[in-house]
């Protein structure tokens, strides 16, 4: 398992130095020039950090939640965070609200993510533990009702910042900063150090409650810690680029294939392979038909979409 994780590792650092020279203006790492070094630095570099950010994030809490919910097809945004993140993001996008700068609708975007959380905790709670079915059910409900005050505040809207908001919603990496990646590091790496450090707890949930509990963990504090540890990768992830579909739905699956399902190599590998495909996702989206940029969520969308049905079809990922 190391030497796979060490070989995942290596190839993620080819994709990220490439995608730091590789774009609409191809830049020459031997020789750089000024104008160069502008836009690597202050474009580039930032922008492929916060896709590495977004992309470890959703990866890793993918694969937790696969876990905690023993379902195959368990995504983070399912709990719903990703619409309150989305609903408080556009309303400050339309609305023009600018009183923190550039980190305005982040700012927004990760509180409407945490109030979805703690809401869906709420009402998943019951007896002095998770229920998983009623978490999933709570964040479903919320979801739906948050995209639909989200799509009849688009409608009425006429405003500029329609556009934009249209292009954050599908994951639009375009107006990241470096401003951005203090915040989505702290929280991202404590979500998933916090996983990590309850990799084990993990590993008896899957295997069910009762083996769980004779294992000496207990199913009820092992979810809410986990749960945590989902919220805050998935609300920061969100709140840094707009919502990225696939990633944490198909990225675990591949993880697992490589390297079975025990979570304490599966997490890290999951955020690594989620933090790789956002950056060549955002890569091909910024260079495929420049200087047009698509948004990465799309880009995941059409390489996701087609190699999902592939690994149901061939994997039989849901045991039937």
């Amino acid at each position: 398992m190391r030497i796979r994780l060490s070989l995942a590792v290596i190839f993620a650092m080819v994709v990220l130095v490439t995608a730091l020279f590789i774009g609409p203006e191809p830049i020459n790492p031997l020789h750089i020039k000024g104008i160069d070094k502008e836009i690597l630095l202050s474009i580039r570099l930032p922008r492929v950090l916060v896709s590495v950010l977004m992309g470890m994030g959703l990866g890793a809490s993918g694969a937790v939640l696969q876990g905690v919910l023993r379902n195959p097809l368990a995504d983070p945004y399912i709990l719903g965070l990703s619409s309150g993140a989305a609903l408080m993001a556009v309303v400050g996008i339309i609305s023009g609200l600018t009183f923190w700068g550039a980190f305005t609708v982040p700012l927004l975007a990760f509180i409407g993510a945490l109030t979805t959380g703690v809401f869906v905790g709420a009402m998943g709670w019951k007896r002095g533990g998770f229920w998983p079915d009623r978490l999933l059910l709570a964040g479903v409900g919320l979801g739906f009702l948050f995209s639909a005050i989200l799509m009849l505040i688009m409608t009425l809207s006429s405003d500029e910042g329609l556009r934009r908001a249209t292009l954050w919603i599908f994951g639009d990496l375009s107006m990241t900063d470096w401003a951005f990646i203090p915040y989505g590091t702290i929280f991202i790496l404590a979500g998933l150090l916090l996983s990590l450090s309850r990799a084990k707890a993990l590993n008896a949930l899957i295997l069910g409650d009762e083996l769980s509990h004779s294992l000496g963990f207990s199913p009820r504090r092992e979810r809410l810690i986990l749960f945590i540890s989902i919220g805050l990768m998935t609300s920061a992830s969100v709140s840094l680029g707009g919502m990225v579909g696939f990633i944490g739905l198909l990225i675990p699956h591949i993880g697992r294939f490589i390297i079975g399902p025990d979570s304490r190599g599966l997490i890290p590998l999951s955020a690594l392979g989620g933090g790789v495909l956002l950056c060549i996702a955002d890569l091909i989206g910024r260079s495929i038909i420049a200087p047009v940029e698509l948004p990465a969520g799309i880009i995941t969308a059409i390489i996701g979409a087609p190699y999902f049905l592939y690994l149901l079809r061939r994997r039989d990922i849901l045991g039937t």
